[in-house]
């Protein structure tokens, strides 16, 4: 009876518009319902390439050590640049950090991943600090960044999967929680308006996190858990 009731409210629901379309499980290596996955099995699905920044130049002009505690999560906003593009920007420091309050710039942009639906490239590593978040806030000090691309005429839903995927390895090597897994949204910028931006946009709901950030963050989960 309880159960022919739960039915019926459900269909009510969808009847009334509210959205009752489920979560789709994640494909692939991951997918598989017995048994867990080797780091090494899930990290050849990001296809995870090594191309760095040289310690000394441009964002790793001065190297700060970190301890991440947070990982962010970015998106590009550049619809004409893939993740190679963008590695080959960082490694020529065309990409400048914004001016803070005063007029002042910091020096160059730098994270430590970007994702596309090719691959995965690491542009510094994990225990240096970036400069993709908040500026001297806690989001440069303490996260590893990762910005995923949308360049026009790619598979957006295949780099948010590999994202996810990148996201759960880095979750179990650094011991940090999906709690700790945020969008950029997450960190205040001082002097700037918006305090809080919009990114990564394609995973907030009217500029804040919402269902489709929760759905990201179910999808990196899901990784995480069946990791070995």
């Amino acid at each position: 009876m309880r159960r022919l009731r739960l039915i019926t409210v459900l269909f009510i629901l969808c009847w009334v518009g509210v959205s009752c379309t489920p979560i789709e499980p994640p494909t692939g290596i991951a997918a598989r319902k017995e048994g867990k996955i080797p780091v090494q099995a899930l990290l050849k699905e990001v296809r995870l390439k090594v191309d760095m920044v040289p310690s000394g130049y441009h964002g790793r002009k001065v190297v700060r050590h970190m301890t991440p505690r947070y990982i962010t999560i970015h998106s590009t906003q550049n619809y004409s640049a893939d993740a190679s593009r963008h590695s080959l920007a960082l490694k020529r420091g065309a990409l400048r950090s914004p001016k803070r309050r005063g007029g002042n710039r910091i020096g160059y942009l730098i994270w430590h991943f970007t994702t596309d639906d090719k691959m995965a490239i690491q542009h510094m590593p994990t225990s240096e600090q970036g400069e993709h978040a908040d500026f001297d806030g806690p989001g440069n000090r303490y996260s590893i960044g990762i910005e995923m691309c949308e360049e026009r005429g790619s598979n957006l839903s295949v780099t948010v999967d590999r994202t996810a995927k990148l996201v759960a390895i880095l979750m179990k090597r650094h011991g940090i929680s999906i709690h700790r897994v945020v969008p950029h949204y997450h960190w205040p910028r001082a002097g700037k308006n918006p305090e809080y931006k919009n990114c990564p946009h394609f995973l907030l709901d009217d500029g804040k996190p919402g269902r489709k950030w929760n759905s990201f963050k179910l999808k990196a989960d899901y990784y995480y858990r069946r990791l070995q």
